[in-house]
């Protein structure tokens, strides 16, 4: 019982820590009505429940004088091990592995004109601004010639997954000044911080960024059974197998009453 209690009070000590961080990590104070590019979410957290299954922000603002506007969402990132597998003997088996750091987990683009158009390709190369200007970093020891196949099945992979879009042409403007764009998550992005920037281009030049942060973090019991899992793997695992041994159990005994 004294084990249970100092739990709950450790869980609600994580919720506290967390909001301080989002606290802290807000931003701070209006900006200058004369800036020249003025951006804001329509919600800075994104809770995950069990009902969860998806959702869409609004990210609107205004701009001081025409120009093209690029909006970009970067996951927190991780590494990712892709698989190239063959068929041996009728059996699909795994032939290579490569492994990649620094891989966001969901990557979005919105614009308004094709990023081409907007801007060179040294300028997004250098801000990583669309999918294929994502640089992963190989992880293995040497670096074969067709690792760049293996990147771009990362690409392919997360796009099939919803993780990674490209919105070209979704930056709408509601006048000559004011825009807006919406901005889908699926029922299987990660938790974690992720990054928005916003960009405003005139003459294949950058003259005004912002950047805001988002909060994407379980809630209610999905939380409480996420920290648990990850404070006492060993008996989550224990508890874990116990229940499916109980449901195996009640179901054999429905089965033979009927």
């Amino acid at each position: 019982m004294i084990r249970l209690a100092a739990i709950i009070l450790l869980l609600f000590g994580i919720a506290a820590e967390a909001h301080a961080q989002a606290a802290r990590n807000a931003p701070r104070g209006p900006v200058p009505a004369d800036a020249p590019l003025i951006t804001d979410l329509s919600s800075h957290l994104i809770a995950i429940t069990s009902s969860f299954t998806g959702t869409e922000l609004l990210l609107f603002g205004a701009i001081d004088e025409p120009g093209e506007v690029i909006v970009v969402v970067r996951g927190p990132t991780s590494t990712s091990v892709v698989r190239r597998k063959r068929q041996t003997f009728g059996l699909w088996l795994t032939r290579r592995s490569e492994s990649f750091d620094g891989v966001p987990a969901y990557y979005a683009v919105a614009s308004t004109r094709p990023l081409a158009e907007i801007a060179p390709p040294s300028l997004l190369q250098r801000l990583q601004i669309g999918a294929n200007a994502l640089r992963f970093r190989y992880a293995g020891k040497r670096n074969p010639d067709d690792v760049n196949e293996f990147r771009a099945a990362i690409v392919r992979q997360k796009t099939r997954e919803g993780l990674y879009q490209d919105n070209t042409g979704a930056v709408d403007f509601l006048g000559p000044k004011l825009f807006r764009t919406a901005i889908s998550f699926p029922a299987t992005v990660p938790v974690g911080t992720y990054q928005t920037e916003i960009y405003l281009v005139r003459d294949d030049r950058i003259v005004a960024a912002q950047s805001t942060p988002l909060f994407i973090d379980k809630q209610g019991i999905e939380q409480e059974v996420y920290d648990f899992s990850r404070q006492e793997p060993a008996v989550y695992g224990l508890v874990a197998v116990l229940l499916a041994v109980l449901a195996g159990w009640l179901a054999a005994v429905a089965f033979r009453r009927g």
